[in-house]
């Protein structure tokens, strides 16, 4: 079975066809604007398909596994945007692009809060009155799941039985991290929404919640100035100026204080965050970086590492440095594997997908 697999963030899409090995055939990345062409263009290197696979990244409480696309669930998943205000839209005009493009062909949405759907209670739990979380269902989702689930098994590929307490750290744009024990979410750093948690490109990560309503009651700001403030002109983007690490880490080198608070005010929360990951899972055997600063920053890795070194991790500086993914960095005799993964949600979508329209 050949799969188109649509990836859609937040201002780009990635294209990819895989025929029915996982080998790539062909990818494209584009602006959102221009799917159908995009589409065209592709399938005039590769052939037809036999099915397309969209990633979508918050499911809610009713979706959790991939699911055929039909009106009903794309009703379910529009009310779902302002869980997901950056990434929601585009998968659904994303979804709608392709219909169009491909009326004939099934399609299948597979979710990334599904990996983290059965969480135990007590890490999907938020303490909140009882009324909120049954008649809102509020509760941590979780976000990236395709990227965790892939980076995952992956480090079990890699590594072997050694792999049974994995720490995966998906370090993009939007970033996450997420405690994986024998294959299973036990913990993530994303919650209701993918603004909890780690330091991002344009999110703030995790504020006290007495914060947000100070700045509405007390500051005057609306919610959509608060929500603007912490979603799309926070993180990186606030503390240095630029969302772009590989900048920030530049910046940082040569001095400029903005950058260098704002890789250490990165690294702080990543570092915390690693640790209460491993204290989930009860120890750590492998920590995995993936996404576009997990694989491409040797920088942030060596940083991380030397923070870590008290759980037992440490890298071979030489690895490190030249690390291309998939690759085990760590030093010999690390207590710790730690691997750069390449980032494969198509291959997660393609297998999702595959597993929906196989019955």
């Amino acid at each position: 079975m050949n799969v188109l697999t649509v990836n859609a963030g937040s201002s780009s899409l990635k294209l990819s066809v895989l025929d029915a090995d996982d080998a790539v055939l062909a990818t494209r990345e584009s602006g959102t604007e221009d799917v159908g062409d995009e589409i065209a263009r592709l399938l005039d290197e590769t052939g037809p398909v036999d099915a397309v696979g969209h990633r979508v990244v918050h499911g809610g409480a009713a979706h959790v596994g991939p699911e055929r696309v039909t009106p009903d669930l794309v009703k379910d998943l529009a009310a779902l945007v302002p869980l997901a205000p950056l990434h929601q839209p585009s998968a659904l005009a994303g979804i709608r692009s392709v219909a169009g493009a491909l009326p004939d062909v099934p399609s299948v949405a597979c979710f990334d809060t599904a990996f983290h759907a059965d969480l135990p209670a007590a890490a999907a739990t938020y303490a909140v009155p009882a009324a909120w979380r049954q008649r809102f269902a509020v509760r941590r989702y979780g976000a990236h799941g395709l990227s965790h689930a892939y980076a995952s098994r992956r480090a079990a590929e890699l590594v072997g039985d050694r792999a049974s307490r994995v720490v995966v750290a998906h370090l993009g744009s939007g970033a996450s991290l997420c405690a994986v024990h024998d294959g299973r979410s036990v913990d993530t750093t994303m919650g209701f929404t993918p603004m909890e948690g780690l330091v991002m490109a344009t999110r703030s990560g995790s504020v006290d919640p007495g914060l947000v309503l100070w700045l509405m009651t007390e500051a005057g700001l609306s919610a959509d100035q608060v929500a603007d403030g912490l979603d799309r002109s926070g993180g990186l983007q606030a503390l240095a100026g630029t969302k772009d690490m590989a900048e920030v880490v530049d910046r940082a080198g040569r001095g400029d204080a903005a950058a260098v608070l704002a890789l250490d005010v990165y690294l702080h929360r990543l570092v915390g965050l690693v640790a209460a990951m491993t204290a989930a899972l009860g120890g750590l055997d492998v920590l995995v970086f993936t996404g576009g600063v997990g694989e491409r920053s040797p920088q942030v890795r060596r940083q991380t590492a030397q923070r870590l070194q008290h759980l037992g991790v440490q890298l071979d500086e030489g690895a490190n440095a030249e690390a291309r993914p998939d690759v085990d960095v760590s030093a010999p005799a690390a207590a710790v594997r730690t691997l750069v993964v390449a980032a494969r949600e198509d291959l997660e979508i393609a297998r999702g997908t595959r597993t929906v329209l196989s019955g």
